[in-house]
């Protein structure tokens, strides 16, 4: 039997509302009420990059429980995997302000990412130890070695 990660989508709820509600109400504010100086700008920034992790976050848990990895995708990674939505559209809203957003920028980006993001569960994978269940795991009052 597939082993299916028992996270549900309560532990990440909290967080999803927050930056969703944050980030696009910031940003409807933020068009609405001022104008595009510098300060404006770098806010539009930080609230663009908590508005799209906002609304990705679901979308990673998701994709993480429904194509499972080993070892299992925790909070960290789902997290991890949203922020990176968040970082990858406000790069490309930067790009697009300075005029030199091009279709292999974009690419080249979000492979760039995406290499990193399979680099980084890559190990993560050289790392991880399964559970042992409870009547394999070795006895503590048992010497781990024989004597000779």
């Amino acid at each position: 039997m597939e082993h299916r990660s028992s996270q549900s989508f309560r532990t990440f709820f909290p967080a999803a509302l927050t930056m969703f509600i944050l980030g696009w109400g910031g940003l409807a504010l933020l068009f609405y009420s001022t104008e595009p100086t510098v300060w404006p700008r770098w806010g539009f920034y930080i609230l663009w990059t908590l508005a799209l992790t906002g609304t990705t976050l679901p979308v990673t848990w998701f994709l993480n429980l429904r194509f499972p990895s080993n070892p299992p995708a925790g909070e960290y990674v789902v997290m991890r995997q949203a922020i990176w939505f968040g970082v990858y559209g406000s790069t490309l809203a930067w790009l697009q302000l300075g005029h030199i957003l091009t279709l292999w920028y974009i690419l080249g980006l979000g492979l760039g990412l995406i290499a990193i993001e399979y680099l980084i569960r890559m190990r993560e994978r050289s790392r991880w130890q399964p559970t042992l269940p409870p009547e394999i795991q070795p006895d503590d009052s048992q010497p781990t070695f024989p004597d000779a």
